[in-house]
């Protein structure tokens, strides 16, 4: 964590998205405070909660955003999805019909967010094996098809949770500091800030490392 008064080189807004009680909030809970309480209530309207992260040396601070998927909740889609730069689209491997509402939810946050927006698809709860009904190569064709990250997380065991927003951070890093150099000399005024505003990331957002899949969607 940053001590009081550091700089902070960077700050990423990211959105937790998805049906109720998929684990959002605990595996917000796990990245932001390493807890997870087996009595989680549903999230009441927005919360956010906030860790700072070295990535290469500067300081990032990652603002991570959290809303209940109930339906009634839709209005805030607009002012929740304004700014960000990343995104968990998470659905839970016990349940087919959080996973069937997956592209609902892509095309939703496709529609409200910057087109460049870094997602990574996060199928939790993965210590329920033996409840699965979503297999994990269904969720990776799913992913490569549409260009996502993905990954299956525990927020109970604190599985994989680091990794899937250390990987969405990096991403962004990466692509602001790619556009930081290629627009440095037009001096337009359009790069980054990225003093806790709205970020763009103009360009190719989804550049999918090979170490993460060896395929890219025809």
């Amino acid at each position: 964590m940053a001590a009081v008064g550091e700089k902070i080189d960077y700050v990423f807004k990211v959105v937790l998205i998805g049906d109720s009680a998929v684990g959002k909030s605990q595996i917000l809970a796990r990245f932001a405070r390493d807890e997870f309480s087996l009595d989680s209530k549903a999230t009441i309207g927005v919360e956010f909660q906030t860790r700072t992260l070295v990535i290469q040396h500067k300081s990032v601070k990652a603002q991570i955003w959290d809303t209940a998927g109930q339906e009634r909740y839709r209005a805030v889609t607009s002012a929740y999805y304004r700014g960000a730069v990343g995104a968990l689209l998470v659905y839970d491997i016990t349940k087919r019909q959080s996973f069937d509402h997956i592209p609902r939810w892509l095309e939703e946050l496709r529609s409200h967010a910057d087109k460049n927006i870094v997602i990574m698809l996060v199928g939790n709860k993965s210590d329920l094996e033996d409840q699965r009904a979503v297999s994990t190569e269904d969720a990776s064709e799913f992913a490569q098809k549409e260009n996502l990250f993905f990954l299956e997380t525990s927020a109970l065991e604190a599985r994989n949770v680091e990794t899937a927003f250390q990987t969405v951070l990096t991403e962004i890093f990466n692509i602001i500091n790619k556009k930081n150099v290629v627009s440095e000399p037009q001096g337009n005024g359009n790069a980054p800030t990225l003093s806790g505003k709205k970020i763009v990331i103009p360009g190719p957002a989804q550049e999918i490392p090979k170490k993460k899949m060896c395929c890219q969607a025809s």
